[in-house]
């Protein structure tokens, strides 16, 4: 099967491509890009990935690679979930490691007391 590309199929496509590639070196390349995308897990896990009474598990200081693999294995249907296989579907594996190198690089500890003692 021949496929005739026209200039402007050729043009539109390598668009796509470059805007496609850009934004990714762009998350990689802003510092606070890994701790944007991990303030959407913090509603579950906690301030930081510290969660209270370790339900979810905390992830602060979790390993990374084992932390992209998890998330690899929620979004692929390998791992049994609740709802992370759900949050983990809207997720590229550059944005999987921009988290877990976020994560990775938090102190784990205890997760900060809440405001009238519950």
């Amino acid at each position: 099967m021949k496929i005739n590309w026209s200039p402007v199929a050729t043009a539109t496509t390598a668009a796509a491509l470059l805007a496609s590639a850009g934004t990714a070196q762009a998350q990689s390349a802003n510092p606070n890009a890994g701790r944007a995308l991990a303030a959407t897990c913090t509603t579950c896990h906690g301030t930081d990935g510290r969660s209270v009474g370790g339900v979810p598990p905390s992830i602060a200081g979790m390993n990374r690679d084992v932390m992209v693999q998890q998330m690899k294995d929620f979004r692929d249907g390998k791992r049994p979930a609740t709802i992370m296989h759900q949050h983990a579907k809207g997720y590229t594996d550059a944005q999987f490691v921009l988290i877990a190198d976020y994560f990775a690089n938090v102190k784990p500890g205890s997760a900060p007391a809440r405001a009238g003692g519950y």
